[in-house]
């Protein structure tokens, strides 16, 4: 019975490199190889737009912050003060510039005795408004919350059971609840005042009032868990826990002794060598004991 023939594959000649370079082609193509020209431009497209797109977004959201600025306070600078009165074309970010100048010389101003004056002064006009105290004292509130403590703010990250029990929701911990909630003597523990975000908006979300033994505190920072719900779970921050664990033997052995090669008396373990059983038998039978009365000898 005659074998069936083999395919026999046909070498390109040297003057059919175009067919050949066709057929590595068509072979990468296909998913057996490496990528072909198409996946190729794909990923290089995405590449670029990962590279260019968060750059793009921030300058024009700082380019927009800034004629928003200049659109407000560009009007009031004096033509004399204005750059712009004698170049022939616009400077931008001189609106902030000056906005920020302002917001310093009424900082110098309020430090002294006439400025906390005429600053109590106005509060007590706007505190006569039955609609504009209201909107004043609550602004205020939040200013001088997130601007004077904003080292004190959402310093830890930690889980909680929400909105039911076995689904967990990422909060941000405020502080440690205090007023009349802690007053409260029902609650029978400490309870802690937590920002619970949403996705993909974190600049809104809900206020809770948890109590401390219900909260799991993480490893993350606050910036990589903002990452986490602005992009819904596709951004994780890398967590190394080989390194945790092996920080925490290295501390469990310092603090044992078990790492110290060495006496803690700074003996020398050389200058006192362990005697052999038989020798220590022997030595301990010459030694006479202090309690013994010697007898005279006949």
């Amino acid at each position: 019975m005659a074998k069936p023939e083999e395919p026999k594959t046909e070498l390109p000649e040297h003057g059919s490199s175009d067919d050949a370079g066709l057929a590595r082609l068509a072979k990468s193509t296909n998913g057996a190889g490496q990528p072909g020209i198409g996946t190729r431009l794909r990923n290089y497209m995405l590449t670029g737009l990962i590279v260019v797109g968060p750059v793009g977004i921030t300058l024009y959201t700082v380019w927009w912050f800034i004629n928003l600025v200049d659109g407000w306070v560009k009007p009031f600078v004096p033509a004399i003060y204005n750059p712009e009165t004698y170049l022939p074309i616009s400077v931008p970010g001189i609106g902030l510039v000056f906005a920020i100048l302002i917001l310093m010389f009424v900082g110098a101003l309020t430090a002294n005795l006439f400025g906390r004056t005429l600053v109590s002064y106005g509060e007590i006009l706007l505190g006569r408004m039955p609609v504009v105290r209201n909107v004043y004292r609550a602004l205020k509130q939040i200013f001088e919350t997130v601007l004077s403590q904003s080292s004190a703010s959402f310093q830890k990250v930690g889980i909680i059971e929400y909105p039911r029990r076995g689904i967990y929701a990422m909060v941000f911990v405020s502080k440690e609840t205090g007023g009349e909630i802690r007053a409260r003597k029902k609650f029978g523990q400490s309870l802690l005042s937590v920002f619970l975000p949403t996705t993909p908006n974190p600049t809104s979300g809900f206020l809770l009032f948890v109590p401390e033994d219900e909260i799991i505190i993480l490893d993350m920072t606050v910036e990589d868990a903002a990452k986490l719900v602005i992009s819904a779970g596709l951004v994780e921050p890398v967590y190394q826990s080989h390194l945790k664990d092996l920080a925490q033997s290295a501390a469990s052995q310092s603090g044992d002794g078990t790492g110290d090669p060495g006496p803690l008396t700074g003996e020398d373990p050389r200058e006192n060598p362990q005697e052999e059983p038989g020798q220590d038998a022997a030595a301990s039978g010459n030694r006479t004991d202090p309690k013994r009365k010697t007898e005279p000898a006949e």
